[in-house]
């Protein structure tokens, strides 16, 4: 059988699928590079190993995701998203090449990093829930699970290859190279979209130009308590789980006493874990609300043998236990959500997911960098276990009361089988 045809790969079989992702396979790499020296840059470079500045990085770079919010989910939803996608990747591509100038020319200074991170979180806010919700105009609703799960795939790819690489760069030539690479890698995504055949492209329906679309949005999400149950696990991992810079480079740096390529090994082995969770996130039919329970458990319970990790080649162990599990749990919430949402909605529960799971992060990454700075990175690691157990807690809970809709493509959701109906009449709809 030929790899395009078998399962796990079957959006693979369409041309705009192939050119997609190929370029955003590139562009991925340059972006954990870029993700990994900017990291080694604050920690090491810019400060003395504290973890506390890399924590403002992380939260100034995920602010925006909360904080454009009302326009986000509008743009992803209202404007052509081939064209949106072009015009954010192209910002984040020249973002990419004045850090990298700026550091090789040694005139970097932290405040720099600050502004940068705040730039680049502004120009993801606008790209994230397009490119989400881009891939169902590529593939369709029928293999829209599959795309999404290739789609991380690659993304780990790049997460697999890209910190090590970025690795042997700062230690031959320097930081800011790996952030001019990450500049060019766009050029590979910007092509890939000029490439693809348009007609072929499956839009959406889209939303009517109204006031009050965000809104709308909350209100629909409210209404559906299997949606409202996805967010409230997403923002307890989302917040104190995925601060993976922190913990690796910290643990990296301060227990374990790496260089830079110690560093990027590490992350490079945690994508072993990501992708092959992405890869069977790919070969299963549909997404399911059992999948989310068991990845957050899975989640902190890596997370507590992390803390407990005697040494650098165990903790490394570990990463790969976290990768799979997250993976799972977020590439789960992202079908499940896309594919029992109305399609002229999409766009604004993708930008209020994304606004939970990533908005999050300027209450985490503070935390538990200043957890880092005072008990010491192993503390910090029970924080994220702290997260994966009360996610899987409440999800279990929420199981328990509510009936959760999966993926009926004749007819649209249907409630999740062997699920009790709530006795809410207001919520018996769901």
């Amino acid at each position: 059988m030929r790899l395009t045809q078998a399962p796990t790969f079957r959006s693979l079989r369409n041309f705009n699928y192939r050119v997609w992702i190929g370029g955003a396979l590139v562009s991925n790499i340059g972006t954990w590079m870029q993700r990994t020296a900017q990291d080694w840059l604050v920690l090491t470079q810019l400060t003395h190993n504290n973890a506390s500045a890399l924590g403002v990085v992380m939260a100034l770079q995920f602010a925006p995701q909360l904080l454009l919010l009302p326009w986000t989910g509008f743009a992803a939803d209202h404007f052509n998203q081939r064209k949106l996608l072009m015009a954010t990747q192209a910002t984040m591509g020249l973002l990419a090449f004045a850090l990298g100038l700026l550091t090789v020319s040694g005139m970097v200074r932290l405040w720099h990093v600050y502004v940068f991170a705040l730039l680049f979180g502004c120009a993801s806010a606008f790209d994230a829930p397009a490119r989400q919700t881009f891939v169902g105009e590529l593939v369709g609703d029928t293999d829209l699970s599959n795309a999404v799960a290739l789609n991380s795939t690659s993304f780990n790819a790049g997460r697999l290859a890209g910190p090590a690489i970025a690795g042997l760069v700062i230690a031959s030539i320097g930081t800011g190279w790996a952030f001019l690479a990450n500049g060019i890698s766009f050029i590979a995504v910007l092509v890939s979209l000029s490439a693809l055949r348009v007609k072929e492209l499956r839009p959406s329906a889209r939303a009517g130009r109204a006031r009050g679309s965000l809104a709308e949005g909350l209100r629909y999400v409210w209404a559906r308590k299997d949606l409202t149950m996805v967010l409230v696990m997403l923002f307890l991992i989302g917040t104190f789980g995925l601060n993976f810079p922190i913990f690796v480079s910290t643990m990296a740096v301060k227990v374990f006493h790496s260089g830079a390529g110690g560093y990027g090994l590490l992350s490079s082995i945690m994508a072993v874990g990501t992708l092959g969770g992405a890869l069977m996130g790919a070969g299963r039919e549909e997404p399911r609300f059992l999948y989310l329970l068991y990845g957050s458990a899975i989640f902190g319970l890596g997370f507590v043998l992390a803390a407990l990790a005697p040494n650098y080649w165990l903790f490394a162990l570990t990463l790969v236990i976290i990768g799979a599990a997250a993976l799972t749990f977020l590439n789960t919430s992202n079908s499940l959500m896309q594919l029992s949402t109305e399609p002229a909605m999409r766009g604004r529960v993708m930008a209020l997911r994304l606004a939970v799971v990533l908005g999050g992060t300027p209450i985490g990454a503070p935390i538990v960098g200043l957890v880092v700075d005072t008990a010491g990175p192993r503390w910090a690691l029970m924080v994220g276990a702290f997260a994966g157990i009360a996610a899987a807690a409440a999800g279990f809970y929420a199981r328990s009361r509510y009936s959760v809709r999966t993926v009926d493509r004749s007819r649209g959701a249907k409630p999740e089988p062997g699920l009790r109906e709530a006795q809410d009449p207001a919520t018996r709809e769901v």
